[in-house]
């Protein structure tokens, strides 16, 4: 099988589909996103723009650099069609996202303990 790419199981496409939402999940990185969509920014200007601390900015940026996000701006067009097509969709569920409780305000699953396995005897 030398020289064949392996292709991703499908629990395996499905973890990193799921960690490539995580990525545009973190409300700073969208924003980062979101300015770098007008147009390059610098580490300074971003901070500026957001009133975030440079810390905080630069550990944003280098986790979407290292997923292929952005790098001062953004590295693949089709980033700004899903952020489009992510607002059309979150706008004809907004009531029932903004009163979801099983998400807390940084989108991070309440209550994941719930959802392990749990053995027959139990």
């Amino acid at each position: 099988m030398s020289g064949q790419e392996r292709r991703p199981t499908p629990m395996a496409a499905t973890e990193l589909t799921a960690r490539f939402f995580t990525g545009l999940a973190d409300p700073t990185r969208l924003r980062i996103v979101e300015a770098l969509l007008e147009r390059p920014h610098t580490v300074g200007e971003i901070v500026t723009r957001l009133g975030l601390r440079q810390a905080r900015v630069s550990n944003a940026l280098i986790c979407l650099k290292w997923c292929g996000y952005v790098w001062y701006r953004v590295s693949d067009p089709r980033i700004r069609d899903l952020v489009a097509l992510a607002r059309t969709v979150m706008a004809d569920h907004a009531a029932q996202i903004a009163c979801c409780t099983r998400l807390d305000a940084g989108g991070a699953l309440l209550g994941a303990g719930d959802d392990a396995p749990r053995s027959a005897g139990a």
